[in-house]
């Protein structure tokens, strides 16, 4: 916040004045009376050195406080201050990462769509100070046709059943990240395990992490769940809808809440200046009062947006009466982004596939080989296109020179020949009869074999199933092993090694000795029909 030094001076509209215009509205504000009618500037001698205050919020938010601003410059108090307030639309992740980093684009007031974006402000000095809890609200809704809302029960369920979720980016939007929110928040009214969600979530975040932009405009989202037979199901505010429907009447779309609640997009003023805070958190809440006033409250309506007290919309627009889920505290945020962060990298990484005499082993109808092929093909359809996996088989001695390992398919991106070889390769594995596990020897191999080829912009893996131990004489010891492992590693580029273990013979502590020197994790699944459910977990755990 500054003041001004120079008396005011008639506003033209040269070029300079329209990149000024176009950038955001200016409106000096007070009191009492203006002189300069509708657009928002006063004019007199009274108002010679007005407060001059940088405000940012979204872009669906400005027209509303550009209303608010004109609106106070119509009051008629003498002993009122004077502000002058120039509106930017700006992004809110965009405005959380530049205060939190200092930048110089810092505002004096902001006005982000969600709360939650407050808390990622953090400076290392000091959060912003929320003067206005909320000067509207929009609830988080799922946009679709009717046919894809059969299950409604809870968010993690309606996005189940072939439905297609087109999630907005959590990173930057907020109904992105209210979406991965809302899934935990709703765990207090259902008994979802850890496993289901991974289920559910991990497929999504492969899915939309491999896009090369994410999604952060929900108008091309809508077109595409409205048409004919489509799957697609978006999460997005309600105040989108509306206005989405309002320009769009014959669309065949519906907006629904499930019955577990939802979380609300809040817009608070923050007060983000470096001095002077006590000032302008006046002038937010001189804006605020306007903003709730009656005079405005029409405009709020007609734009979508519902008052702080999440009064359903005029003329049953929108999802009318709606239930609250809990608001998750900053810590539940920071960790929803970061697991969404991890999730959603890609995979550089061989799957290296026992194929010792005791794979041969009956449970049940099938084989452990048989069970491991399963597993194995279903996960290869959690990984997205651009995903590069390799596959490798092991057991002593079935390698050039003797090796306990041998190369099926070189690691690349998953296009589709690639996968139809990985296919081919992975049913064409047969058990050998009396054949060793040589998992020493193997572990190593792989791992330098991911290292030689390293992708700096992917999580770098051994995918290593086995039911056994190492049983070959001629290769390393435990310790030989895990030192050779640990002498590998390199914390600012990590192979880690992600063991899947099944059946009763496994060594598990064997296996999370090797993992854990690489900085990775071992799961085993004494049911080997318990598999995929442990290939979930292990993708969840990068």
């Amino acid at each position: 916040m500054t003041k001004s030094n120079n008396n005011r001076r008639p506003v033209y509209l040269t070029a300079v004045g329209l990149l000024v215009l176009s950038l955001g509205a200016v409106f000096v504000v007070r009191s009492f009376g203006s002189s300069s009618g509708a657009d928002g500037f006063l004019g007199g001698g009274s108002c010679d050195d007005p407060t001059q205050i940088q405000l940012h919020t979204t872009p669906e938010m400005q027209p509303q406080l550009e209303s608010a601003a004109k609106a106070l410059s119509t009051k008629k108090d003498s002993n009122a201050p004077c502000y002058q307030f120039t509106i930017t639309a700006v992004p809110s992740a965009t405005d959380a990462k530049d205060i939190a980093s200092g930048s110089d684009n810092r505002p004096d007031l902001w006005v982000p769509d969600s709360s939650l974006w407050v808390a990622q402000a953090d400076d290392g000095q000091s959060v912003p100070t929320v003067a206005v809890p909320s000067i509207a609200t929009s609830p988080l809704v799922l946009v679709g046709r009717s046919e894809n809302f059969a299950n409604t029960s809870s968010w993690l369920g309606a996005f189940e059943g072939g439905v297609q979720p087109a999630l907005l980016d959590p990173l930057t939007t907020s109904a992105g990240a209210l979406t991965l929110l809302s899934i935990g928040q709703e765990r207090a009214k259902t008994s979802t395990t850890n496993n289901q969600v991974a289920a559910v979530m991990v497929p999504i975040a492969q899915r939309l992490g491999s896009m090369p932009k994410p999604y952060i405009d929900p108008t091309g989202l809508f077109g595409r769940a409205g048409q004919d037979n489509s799957d697609v199901v978006v999460p997005a505010s309600e105040q989108s809808f509306v206005k989405f429907q309002e320009e769009h009447p014959d669309v065949q779309l519906k907006a629904v809440v499930p019955q577990t609640g939802t979380l609300v997009l809040d817009y608070p003023i923050a007060v983000t200046a470096k001095s002077d805070n006590a000032a302008i958190t006046e002038a937010a809440k001189a804006l605020a009062e306007e903003m709730l006033s009656d005079g405005l409250s029409q405009a709020r309506d007609d734009a979508g947006f519902r008052d702080p007290l999440l009064s359903p919309l005029a003329g049953g627009r929108g999802v009318g009466d709606i239930t609250q889920l809990t608001k998750p505290t900053a810590a539940a945020v920071q960790k929803a982004l970061l697991d969404w962060t991890r999730l959603s990298l890609s995979a550089h990484s061989i799957a290296v596939i026992d194929v010792s005499g005791s794979m041969n082993q009956k449970v049940g109808d099938k084989t452990r080989m048989q069970l491991t092929i399963d597993a194995a093909a279903k996960g290869l359809k959690l990984f997205p296109d651009n995903a590069a996996l390799g596959l490798w088989s092991f057991s002593t001695k079935i390698g050039p020179y003797g090796a306990d390992f041998r190369e099926l398919v070189p690691i690349s991106k998953l296009t589709q020949a690639q996968r139809n070889k990985m296919l081919t390769s992975l049913k064409a594995q047969k058990a050998i009869p009396n054949g060793g596990t040589g998992l020493f020897d193997t572990a190593i191999a792989a791992v330098k074999a991911v290292r030689s080829n390293y992708d700096s912009s992917a999580v770098n893996a051994v995918l290593l199933f086995t039911d056994g131990k190492n049983d070959d004489p001629g290769s390393p010891t435990l310790q030989q092993t895990i030192q050779t492992l640990e002498g590998l590693r390199d914390p600012a580029r990590p192979v880690r090694i992600i063991a899947l273990g099944m059946g009763p013979d496994v060594d598990g502590t064997e296996l999370r000795q090797l993992a854990q020197a690489t900085g990775g994790q071992a799961y085993v699944a004494r049911n080997p029909t318990d598999l995929q459910q442990v290939f979930i977990d292990a993708l969840q755990s990068r």
